[in-house]
């Protein structure tokens, strides 16, 4: 959920140390680094700065800050972001943080949530929307902080047309969404970017009930520290090592934090399951009433939040009846689209310049068509960015997933064969390995910097990794197709179906579905043999009934676990392999599984952590497979 959006300056008063400046320098550095902000001393020539509060219905103030064009030549409409991360000063580079839409013409208006630096009021992370019948006129919620804001805006900036956009990306993405709930009538458009829809399904801090341990610790720490929100200071260069030495989940209560009580901390301890707490954050059930032309953008390698924006989309989808609800989906990371060519993503190139593309041919004809009533908006429905094999195109489809396209299953065989045939095999026909909770599969190459290490972390492409460095592993299966004589297009959803079973009582199941490049990779030689994750999702078994009520497994007993690993739109070429691997621990970034019964891993010993056989089965009863929803070549 890091900040991306709302970039700081150097400007900001000397009592802003007290917020959560790591974020700050965060976001300034994604900016710098994505090429689209140089060095500035001075305001912005092309912009005039001003800054004010403005007051929410319920007497709290918002420090709120915009930039006026200096040189516009009729009523604008304000483009508008809301950020826990800070907004910028007056050196705020305008014109090139959003190159495009400055060329177009906007008033940008950034504004600080309430109980984030210098606005009023109590910071609730993801703060639950209000009840829709909640009386006095009182009650607030982001919704109404943003209706608010709005009202003020349309009324006391200077040469504005009475239109309003709302954009941002991550937690200004999720700020953007929460507007349109009841929206004000000057919001004509908004861009949710990036967007957290459900922190327990499949965003930030858990993946089905899998808790993100390393993300989740050190987001929290970073953001309500009380010492003024310092990262948290590892004792090893290697988090892998720092937190397998912490042992049971509990001991950094116990042993780090102390007497010291983060909330979201707190709430991750007293909320394991997918109770009232995270169904009441979660956005899917407020998205019925949403009549905003919205553009729902997502990366395909986002770190953080995929899940989000394909969720919320599909859910506006449902009760689009104007077809004004878009999806845009690019080969980035998180955020990744905002700035820089977006021509390639740790080593893997795309053969197209796919940020730029989307800022000047998708997202400002977007605003221009519904703020400035310019142009003829010819927006598809579905703009995905077709990868694979160091190449791509952009395609477009009348609705996502596509309608034409046909599933396909990917089956597990003996000898680690990966065919679409179907097993034939007899009843015990199985593939096992032990996960040992001491000697946890790592989720990418050591040593692992801390998320945010300011000196540079493979954290923001860390799902493009080669996956060789696990081949060797004796609790990681591989399964690979012969060499491809034709291509495999991959349009729509990917599902894992396991038939799986245990010695213990709970297991994580995750499963990676990968292009394994040819060895003698002619375009570039050091890709070659490369194993390029393509999806990938964790399940933790204890939820697959029921996300409220978990169950154990019962030992020995042979069970259907089914892994959504979500959607994309991938070209599997031809002189390729395509493989699935399937492990049980993905270490830090999910917590390990005591593989014993414990109702809540957060109140685990070190004693429960049991290493357990695993068995994944393929027989023609059992027949365990990755499910792909492909178009014709």
């Amino acid at each position: 959920m890091s900040g991306y959006l709302s970039r700081p300056s150097e400007s900001r008063p000397p009592h802003a140390s007290r917020a959560r400046l790591p974020l700050l320098r965060l976001a300034l550095a994604l900016a710098f680094a994505s090429g689209t902000l140089g060095a500035q001393t001075g305001p912005d020539t092309n912009y005039t700065f001003s800054r004010v509060m403005i007051t929410a219905r319920d007497g709290v103030k918002l420090n709120t800050v915009f930039f006026v064009p200096k040189h516009a030549t009729g009523p604008l409409p304000i483009l508008f972001v809301r950020t826990p991360y800070g907004v910028p000063g007056p050196n705020f580079p305008v014109s090139k943080a959003y190159a495009e839409l400055h060329e177009d013409g906007y008033i940008f208006a950034m504004q600080d949530i309430r109980g984030k630096y210098e606005s009023e009021g109590t910071f609730v992370m993801q703060r639950p929307p209000r009840p829709i019948d909640a009386g006095g006129g009182r009650a607030i919620d982001e919704s109404t902080d943003a209706y608010d804001s709005i009202d003020w805006l349309t009324k006391h900036i200077p040469n504005n047309n009475g239109r309003v956009g709302m954009m941002g990306v991550s937690y200004p993405g999720w700020t953007a969404a929460m507007g349109m709930l009841d929206p004000h009538p000057a919001l004509k458009a908004v861009s949710p970017q990036a967007s957290p829809s459900d922190m327990w399904i499949g965003d930030d801090f858990h993946h089905n009930g899998a808790f993100r341990l390393s993300y989740g610790f050190e987001y929290a720490y970073m953001v309500e520290n009380a010492k003024g929100g310092s990262q948290f200071e590892f004792e090893d260069y290697d988090t892998y090592s720092w937190y397998l030495k912490l042992g049971a989940l509990g001991n950094i209560q116990k042993n780090y934090l102390k007497d010291k009580h983060l909330p979201t901390w707190d709430d991750f301890q007293q909320h394991p399951n997918y109770d009232a707490f995270w169904q009441r954050q979660a956005m899917k059930p407020y998205l019925t009433r949403v009549t905003v032309p919205t553009l729902n953008v997502a990366g395909w390698w986002d770190q953080e939040d995929f899940y989000g924006p394909v969720t919320i989309y599909r859910e506006l989808e449902k009760h689009d009846a104007a077809n004004r609800n878009f999806l845009v989906v690019g080969p980035w990371r998180h955020g990744g689209w905002r700035g820089g060519p977006g021509d390639k993503l740790g080593n893997i190139g795309f053969g197209a310049p796919t940020g730029e593309y989307f800022r000047k041919n998708i997202e400002a004809p977007f605003f221009a068509y519904y703020l400035k009533d310019k142009g003829t908006l010819k927006q598809p429905e579905a703009t995905v960015f077709e990868s694979g094999g160091g190449e791509g195109q952009w395609r477009t489809f009348s609705a996502w997933p596509p309608k034409e396209a046909v599933t396909k299953s990917l089956y597990f065989h003996a000898n680690g064969e990966l065919s679409f045939a179907p097993p034939t095999d007899a009843a015990n026909a199985n593939d096992a390995y032990v996960s040992d909770p001491a000697h946890p599969v790592p989720y990418r190459h050591r040593p692992i910097e801390p998320t945010y290490y300011p000196k540079g972390s493979g954290w923001y492409t860390w799902l493009l990794e080669d996956q060789r460095f696990v081949d060797d592993r004796a609790d990681v299966l591989t399964y690979k197709t012969p060499v491809l004589d034709e291509d495999v297009v991959v349009a729509g959803d990917i599902a894992a179906k396991l038939f799986v079973s245990t010695t213990g009582q709970d297991a994580d199941f995750v499963v990676k579905l990968i292009d394994v490049y040819p060895e003698n990779y002619a375009p570039d030689f050091k890709l070659g043999g490369w194993e390029l994750m393509v999806a990938n999702d964790v399940m933790r078994a204890r939820f697959r009934d029921s996300r409220e009520y978990p169950t154990p497994l019962v030992p020995g007993q042979v069970t259907p676990v089914n892994i959504d690993l979500h959607t994309q739109s991938y070209r599997f070429r031809k002189g390729h392999r395509i493989m699935v691997q399937v492990q049980s621990s993905w270490f830090p970034i999910i917590d390990r599984n005591p593989q014993t019964w414990v109702a809540n891993i957060f109140e685990a010993k070190d004693s429960d952590y049991q290493a357990e056989t695993h068995r994944v089965w393929r027989t023609a009863s059992a027949p365990s497979r990755v499910e792909i929803a492909t178009v014709k070549p």
